[in-house]
């Protein structure tokens, strides 16, 4: 966070490199542009670039009005999933000579390339444009060294021929990356691989083989969910339907929307007046929030236990290995906070559709299963796992 002085001399220089002026939220688009590009740091300075909002371009006051919905409006367009890899960017309130504005601070990325909607931008003198395949490259060559997180750390013994290709051709990339820019250039399968951090040191990453990965499991032993419809409340009761779903993460997830279809329950009540009431003992949307929510979210490197899902006749209870991580605790779970142990798996199920917005995953079941008459969710938190236990409707 920069101080006040530091924030006036960046003021009173205009527009450049780091700084960017905007009178308002209005245009949207164009701030989420300028979030990109400086997260992208084209020329490698390393210094977070300043997009400040309340300042006309010369400077001038713009009389922003309330300044804290704008900085959860700039919040939301930061951290919602247009701009992947989520972009450092911290949001915070100045008056400069008597104008309040907001500043938007971003930092460098450190896997570019960073982009928005698919395109990545960049910064060129004091404008943003989008970036050409050579600047690509130049980004894609200048991530960091040194300690990754394990869904960025090369999967070694691997190929390319351990991935599904077409399924990366015909699902991943068109979703990734904006059709316009897939028209332009015409690059390798290694090089589209590699410019959306699938390829780490000329090698598959782990990220890459739970993705696309034809048996994620032979690779990562742990990368797999049990599931159990037990007929009873206890483990030792008959079991009424066992699973073991393994393979890339879309398809086992498409394996547990099924599952979750078929063993819902849906009553149905007869109200006065012959009016028909469906409601299921427990809401879908709910379920597949919290499951993708584990998969995504949990430890595969220091352990080979799988996600558990064991379905009770009064609760199901989700099991995932690994706990809280980076800066969620107890105390903010699940209020919108976000830190990931697999970045990379983060971006994936967002490209792909299986998350809508981030840090919203838990909010969003907590409000279905309230809707739907259950009772709130318990959460049990220790330092080597997360479980979640959801009751049936009451």
């Amino acid at each position: 966070m920069l101080s006040e002085a530091a924030l006036l001399a960046l003021k009173q220089a205009g527009e450049s490199e780091r700084v960017e002026l905007k009178p308002s939220t209005a245009q949207g688009q164009a701030i989420r542009r300028a979030i990109c590009s400086f997260a992208n740091d084209l020329t490698g300075g390393g210094e977070p670039g300043l997009i400040l909002i309340g300042l006309e371009d010369d400077g001038g006051c713009a009389e922003l009005g309330d300044l804290d919905a704008v900085q959860q409006k700039v919040a939301n367009w930061a951290h919602g999933g247009d701009i992947l890899p989520l972009p450092d960017v911290e949001i915070y309130r100045r008056d400069l000579e008597d104008c309040p504005i907001v500043v938007a601070e971003v930092r460098p990325h450190e896997e570019p390339p960073v982009r928005y909607q698919g395109q990545a931008w960049v910064r060129v003198g004091s404008t943003n444009r989008r970036a050409t395949p050579e600047q690509e490259r130049r980004l894609t060559e200048r991530r960091r060294g040194g300690d990754r997180p394990f869904d960025h750390r090369p999967a070694a013994g691997t190929c390319l021929d351990d991935l599904d290709i077409d399924y990366f051709r015909r699902e991943y990339l068109p979703n990734a990356v904006s059709a316009e820019v897939l028209e332009e250039n015409h690059r390798t399968t290694g090089d589209q691989l590699r410019s959306l951090r699938l390829i780490t040191n000329d090698e598959p990453n782990q990220g890459a083989i739970l993705v696309l990965g034809y048996d994620p499991a032979a690779h990562i032993p742990g990368a797999y969910v049990q599931f159990l419809r037990i007929e009873g409340a206890e483990l030792a009761d008959p079991i009424k339907d066992a699973k073991t779903l393994a393979g890339a993460l879309p398809s086992v997830m498409a394996q547990l929307d099924e599952l979750l279809d078929v063993h819902v329950q849906v009553a149905v009540d007869i109200e006065a007046g012959a009016r028909e009431q469906r409601r299921p003992d427990y809401p879908v949307a709910a379920l597949r929030q919290l499951v993708r929510n584990a998969l995504i979210h949990r430890d595969y490197e220091a352990t080979h236990a799988p996600v558990r899902v064991y379905w009770f006749n009064d609760r199901i209870e989700i099991h995932n290995p690994g706990g809280l991580y980076g800066q969620v605790t107890q105390e903010n779970f699940g209020q919108g906070v976000t830190d990931y142990r697999n970045p990379l798996l983060a971006e994936a199920m967002h490209i792909l559709g299986y998350v809508q917005r981030f840090g919203f995953g838990v909010p969003l079941a907590r409000r279905h299963l309230r809707e739907n008459g259950n009772p709130e969710p318990r959460f049990d938190f220790e330092a080597t796992y997360v479980a979640v236990t959801v009751g049936a409707a009451r």
